[in-house]
Order: structure tokens, then C-alpha cells, then sequence
């Protein structure tokens, strides 16, 4: 192994694949089951294609396009939506590092919506067809990738009763809260992060217009519920955003 060698000087090429194997990448908790051996990492790590860079604004695939990978987010942050029937946009979630994008086309080999990066961003590719090889290999690894699937599903769920039944307020402090827990998942801070996507990207996600977002913006900071500089959100006070998006409290 390599740390019985302390003087092998590796090349440059090598260091770089191993900064890039599954077992040294910061999202592998999220992204991975726990009791994977060296040997089943080694194996994916043997499928996952390149590791894709996707610029600001750039399209990781579009709707219609044929359905052949999936891509684990390894940086930054993607929006995905689709097309109603008035040809207009409809946002259908924001994806960070540890989520896998293209879940969308496994049962009909068509991607239903279309993925674009938020920021510059980084995804590990791995070809579907490989991966289900893999899977009927590993147990560990299929078990996780329902419950991945499943996390999809209930995600979907979760926008679904945002939409239709919750006030303004609820929903955004639902947004808000959503976020934060994601955030502490990954080990970041709950309470202080960015906003990766603009103002009218969360009102077309909540089902309101961008002067809607603005107004509960100012109201929350008006009760002391968050700060807000440029984009960043600092959360001041997490139990009564909670209450808020479960309904048992309103704001002033």
C-alpha cells in the first residue's frame, strides 16, 4: 500500500485518480452506504465514468435526451424543471453534492426534465447499465440505491403537499428549513449559507411571483426569524420557522 512506501514519489496522473476515487471524495457518506469493502469500492470506482465539470448556466442533460447515466453530484448545486403546457418553465427541485440527478428516466429511458448547474459545478458519471450489473453483485449497494430512490419519491411528495396546501409563509419557511437540514447533512452550517439560486428560481419552485419571495424576505427579517445579506441567510430562529411551516404559528 502506499503509506508502507513514504519515499515513492507518485506521479502526478496517479495522485490525481486517487484524489478522485469514491473512498476519498467528501460527499462518499451521502453518496455511498456505510460497509462498503475496499473491494466493492474498488469495483464502482471501476464504472463511474469521467468526472464531468459543468459550467454556471450549462445543461448536464435536457428533457427528451435518452437515458443512459446517472450523476452524483461531487460539487455545487443544479435546479432541474420541466415544460408545461403553456411552454413555461416549472422548477422541480434544487440538487447539492451527495444527490444523484437522472433518477427521472430509469422506467422510460427518456430524461422527463431538464438538469442545469447553478454555480460551477463537478458530477461523477456512472453509465446505468454498468451500475446494474453492479448492483445485483451488492446488496448493501441496491438497498441504498432504493432508499435513494425513495428519498426521490417522498421529495416529490413533499413539493407536491407545499404547493397545494400550505400558505406563502409556510412554504418558504418550509423552503428555508428544507435547506438547512441538507446543509447540516453535509457538515456545513445549518443556520448560515447561500443561496445558490436567484430570487425568482425559488418563487417559480414555490408557486410565487418573484415580489412574493421580496415581501417574505422583509417580513421574516422584520420578526427577527432570519438576516439576510445580498445572498446569504443567516436562520435566528429555527423552532419558530418550524412551527411556522407545520402550521402552528403565523408571523406578525
Amino acid at each position: 500500500m502506499i503509506r508502507e512506501l513514504p519515499e515513492l514519489v507518485l506521479p502526478s496522473a496517479t495522485i490525481e485518480i486517487l484524489k478522485a476515487s469514491c473512498a476519498t471524495c467528501s460527499m462518499h457518506q451521502l453518496c455511498l452506504p456505510m460497509g462498503l469493502d475496499n473491494n466493492d469500492m474498488d469495483r464502482l470506482d471501476q464504472i463511474i465514468g469521467r468526472r464531468r465539470k459543468v459550467a454556471r448556466g450549462a445543461t448536464l442533460f435536457r428533457i427528451g435526451d435518452p437515458f443512459q447515466s446517472l450523476f452524483a453530484i461531487r460539487l455545487g448545486h443544479f435546479k432541474t424543471y420541466q415544460v408545461n403546457r403553456e411552454g413555461a418553465e416549472q422548477i422541480t427541485g434544487f440538487q447539492m453534492a451527495g444527490e444523484l440527478l437522472g433518477m427521472d428516466a430509469i422506467s422510460t429511458d427518456l430524461h422527463h426534465c431538464t438538469a442545469v448547474a447553478l454555480e460551477d459545478s463537478e458530477v461523477c458519471e456512472i453509465p446505468f447499465g454498468s451500475l446494474q450489473q453492479l448492483l445485483a453483485d451488492m446488496p448493501t449497494l441496491l438497498r441504498h440505491f432504493h432508499r435513494m430512490m425513495s428519498q426521490e419519491i417522498t421529495r416529490e411528495q413533499s413539493v407536491m403537499l407545499l404547493l397545494g396546501n400550505m400558505q406563502a409563509t409556510q412554504r418558504f419557511a418550509a423552503f428555508l428549513i428544507n435547506l438547512s437540514s441538507r446543509y447540516e447533512a453535509r457538515g456545513y452550517s445549518p443556520n448560515t449559507f447561500q443561496l445558490r439560486m436567484s430570487r425568482e428560481e425559488i418563487g417559480n419552485y414555490l408557486g410565487l411571483t418573484i415580489e412574493s419571495i421580496s415581501r417574505l424576505l422583509s417580513k421574516f427579517k422584520k420578526e427577527s426569524l432570519l438576516r439576510v445579506s445580498n445572498r446569504e441567510i443567516e436562520l435566528l430562529d429555527v423552532p419558530t420557522l418550524k412551527a411556522i411551516t407545520a402550521g402552528m404559528q403565523t408571523c406578525a
